[in-house]
């Protein structure tokens, strides 16, 4: 078949530097954009670069709002997004465009959830003053009372977003010898493992000594973790989060681990990322870590595969696993 024969590929526009294995496969399939410098795009750069762009693969860091959606050009009819999160996406803009936004479930599960284990032993056992110790060139030697954390072992974590994310990491924590509250509207069965489901908040806060958080963020859970749930926390509980920075209350939770009321909190994500509230950093009680939820390398991978599979399913017939808009066709 020559040159001119052969059906044309789609353009693909990707945003942002990938691992290496999932470019070389978006190359094989698509006449691929690259941003080699990973550099994140001005408003000039997506009017620029999305010209004739069939496709485009975005990750978290792509803000993909109504007026940049409203200014792609007609030529894009589906947007691929590097995580499973898609709030960085005005999905009502989208819609009204027909274009299809699709996100990369299940494939980052087990990573974050390891992270959410690091970020628990992280705060319970103070590993941030310890390692920084160790750093300086300071530590005196062993003393029977140097650094005392609290044991995981024996105490009640308390999970809120009982999905999969949730779920995998109730899983860890029962192998270190944790009891597993839950906080859900229904009931979910997790064979093999003991928990126990809250229904309503009025238990759930008293009882939770460490707490995951695991929830989408919307309107509805933003700012979730506010000073009145801090407010019904055991004195000395850990707080982990791993979700979304904007779940958490910053003024209320910055002022319950400087007061003593929480001991400790463990976290990878944030307001405003990359930007975050300094009063974090200059706290002894926090564990904190620059949101590697999904960052090893076979994670990652397999994000980009899952986003290039949207794609080949769209270009092939229209109908994207893992689609979160509907559009007007």
């Amino acid at each position: 078949m020559s040159a001119k024969q052969r059906p044309q590929r789609p353009h693909l526009l990707v945003t942002r530097k990938l691992p290496p294995p999932v470019e070389e496969r978006a190359a094989q399939g698509y006449e691929v954009r690259l941003n080699a410098d990973d550099r994140p795009f001005t408003a000039d750069d997506w009017r620029e670069r999305s010209q004739g762009a069939a496709a485009i693969l975005c990750t978290p860091t792509d803000r993909l709002t109504a007026a940049i959606i409203d200014e792609l050009p007609r030529s894009v009819r589906i947007i691929a997004t590097f995580s499973v999160g898609f709030e960085h996406i005005d999905l009502a803009a989208a819609a009204a465009r027909d274009i299809v936004v699709t996100n990369t479930p299940d494939v980052l599960t087990d990573a974050t959830a390891d992270i959410a284990m690091l970020l628990l032993l992280g705060a319970a056992r103070r590993a941030a003053e310890g390692e920084a110790l160790m750093r300086r060139r300071a530590w005196p030697g062993w003393a029977p009372t140097q650094l005392l954390g609290t044991d995981l072992g024996g105490k009640t974590l308390g999970i809120v977003g009982f999905g999969r994310i949730g779920q995998a990491v109730a899983r860890r924590a029962v192998a270190f010898g944790m009891r597993v509250h839950y906080l859900s509207r229904n009931w979910r069965d997790l064979p093999g493992v003991d928990t126990r489901h809250h229904a309503t908040e009025t238990t759930f806060w008293p009882a939770c000594q460490f707490v995951s958080l695991h929830l989408p963020l919307n309107a509805a859970t933003c700012h979730y973790l506010n000073a009145t749930r801090i407010a019904r926390l055991p004195r000395g509980a850990i707080v982990v989060n791993t979700a979304r920075g904007d779940i958490v209350d910053d003024d209320a939770l910055l002022e319950g681990l400087a007061t003593g009321h929480l001991g400790a909190a463990g976290l990878d994500v944030y307001s405003n990322e990359p930007e975050f509230r300094r009063e974090y950093a200059e706290l002894p009680n926090t564990f904190l870590l620059p949101h590697l939820g999904s960052a090893t390398l076979e994670t990652r991978c397999a994000m980009g595969f899952r986003a290039l599979d949207n794609l080949d399913q769209f270009f092939a017939d229209g109908m994207p696993r893992d689609a979160v808009t509907l559009t007007k066709a």
